[in-house]
């Protein structure tokens, strides 16, 4: 038996299920990142859905580890890679994964093949880490983007 009981093959009626809407939820974030007007500042992009600023941002003019992430998003969403990593390499990455998991899990929802098998081996500490290591990099590069180095 595969993940969710499934044969290797085959996605059961729960899994196709459950990759619906899965595959629904990352559309629906990508839909509103597309909605979006990217911010020309490289964060912000979140007030255009009733969010405040970033306490970060408004106490200390330093930016947190997530700022620049939906405007990375919506940047992503409307095609334009380069800004989306420039503005927030986490963000441009979780973006294009979001982009995945749409086209994967809604593969298995509607024909019922099992494209992410293979992958379920990849989660785990090793990717725990990287992530960690990723996302502080990425905030680096956001402090040095805000700050004007680049």
């Amino acid at each position: 038996m595969g993940w969710g009981g499934a044969s290797p093959e085959r996605a059961i009626g729960p899994v196709r299920l459950a990759s619906g809407l899965v595959a629904l939820i990352a559309a629906t974030v990508l839909t509103i990142a597309w909605i979006l007007v990217p911010s020309d500042d490289g964060l912000g992009t979140h007030r255009q859905l009733g969010m405040p600023p970033c306490n970060w941002i408004v106490a200390a003019n330093m930016p947190c580890p997530t700022c620049g992430m939906t405007t990375a998003f919506s940047h992503a969403a409307h095609g334009d890679l380069p800004a989306s990593f420039g503005t927030q390499p986490m963000g441009a990455v979780l973006a294009v994964v979001t982009a995945a998991t749409v086209l994967v899990a809604g593969w298995t929802a509607l024909t019922g093949s099992m494209l992410a098998p293979f992958l379920t081996g990849l989660f785990g500490r090793r990717l725990f880490w990287i992530s960690i290591v990723m996302l502080l990099l990425a905030w680096g590069w956001k402090i040095m983007d805000h700050r004007g180095v680049f």
